[in-house]
């Protein structure tokens, strides 16, 4: 699964700071968006608790996509690895 926007896009120094809980990338009174800080923490959380991964590609002016995959059993029992 992979979600993409046109948005503003994250810049390269701001990528560690996604993932972490309360982590904002503005986090001055008078920013734009607004949020909590928590919503990529727990997608991350949940995802991986399902041995699954979460990713991202994002530049500035352009976008970002973000994306996660989770193993899943087949009828026949076998593991496989949906995107």
């Amino acid at each position: 699964m992979a979600v993409s926007d046109e948005g503003i896009g994250i810049a390269a120094e701001d990528h560690d700071k996604l993932f972490k809980p309360f982590s904002q990338i503005d986090s001055s009174s008078s920013k734009k968006y607004q949020g909590t800080g928590l919503g990529l923490a727990l997608v991350k959380e949940i995802v991986q608790l399902h041995g699954g991964t979460v990713w991202f590609e994002s530049e500035l002016g352009k976008g970002s996509t973000f994306g996660f995959s989770i193993p899943f059993s087949g009828r026949n029992g076998k593991s496989q690895n949906q995107t």
